[in-house]
């Protein structure tokens, strides 16, 4: 079997700065892929977020893993920005075979465990053009080349399942609203995908090690089980390689299909498809977290990783 079943596949990952969304371009580039990295954090200039990654880093990244990154600085909530990219996108490569729809950017701006009428309006909205208007602007403009050809893949990236969800309040209205609507937006998108042969999956990690959740436990990826001290939960935590190689085993799942319309996390990708996180595990964050964490039961990740 080959190792570089996207060699000759063309992927754009909007969000690529940081988290998920970086490991998502370097594991589709590790597949052999051509990777657009997108985002506002760049050596040119910072995001709100103010933090120290680039999209040139991780275009970097997937070039060292063995795919070719091409790094855009892009705003996607200025719709002539995403037009522009995509322009770029058909002009130099004539295709688009994989979207993901990862642009978060938001955590400076939610206010936890606060009622609707407690909530500061301005930074609520913002969330919502962050994480949902900048994911149906680069649709609008990206889906017109991915259908060119049958096969095309588009991923929203989100934070829990539908059915999680669902049956879950994400301890912030504007949160919740936001990672409802990724989950639905995927949805939508894969019924109007359909027809055209190509595919829209919901994916979520699980408790993710993040560059941020990392300096908030104050801990680092070489000894990132110290946090556990800090919460015993951060246990069942995984890299966002992990999630980043769910989106590579899709991309190159000739039966992708299968899954259009679904919302998923990484855990039970990892089970169908056999992929492991960095240090050969197969973390099922999203179950522990339904049945551990959130029943109150002592932490302890036997049969969960």
């Amino acid at each position: 079997m080959t190792t570089t079943p996207l060699r000759g596949r063309v992927a754009l990952v909007a969000g690529a700065t940081r988290g998920a969304g970086r490991q998502i371009a370097v594991q589709l580039g590790a597949a052999g892929a051509t990777v657009y990295a997108t985002g506002r954090s760049s050596r040119a200039g910072r995001s709100e977020m103010d933090r120290p990654e680039t999209i040139e880093e991780t275009a970097e990244l997937v070039t060292a893993a063995g795919g070719t990154g091409i790094a855009v600085r892009v705003d996607h909530l200025v719709p002539e920005q995403v037009r522009d990219l995509v322009a770029r996108i058909d002009a130099e490569q004539g295709r688009l075979d994989v979207l993901v729809n990862d642009v978060w950017g938001s955590e400076h701006l939610i206010t936890w465990n606060e009622p609707v009428w407690r909530q500061p309006l301005e930074p609520g909205f913002r969330t919502l053009e962050l994480a949902v208007h900048s994911h149906l602007v680069t649709s609008h403009h990206a889906l017109p080349l991915l259908i060119r050809n049958p096969g095309g893949l588009v991923v929203e990236i989100g934070d829990g399942t539908t059915a999680y969800n669902d049956a879950h309040y994400r301890l912030s209205v504007f949160y919740d609203l936001a990672k409802v609507s990724v989950n639905r937006l995927a949805f939508a998108q894969a019924r109007e995908l359909e027809p055209h042969g190509c595919t829209a999956v919901a994916l979520t990690p699980g408790f993710l090690r993040s560059e941020a959740m990392l300096e908030h436990f104050g801990v680092t990826e070489e000894n990132w089980r110290d946090g556990i001290v800090m919460d015993p939960h951060f246990a069942i935590s995984e890299t966002p390689a992990y999630v980043g190689r769910a989106v590579a085993a899709l991309a190159a799942d000739p039966d992708r299909a299968r899954w259009n319309g679904r919302s998923v996390d990484s855990g039970e990708l990892a089970t169908v498809y056999g992929f492991t996180d960095l240090d050969g595990s197969r973390p099922q964050g999203l179950r522990y977290i339904v049945e551990v964490a959130d029943t109150g039961r002592p932490a302890d990740v036997t049969g969960y990783r």
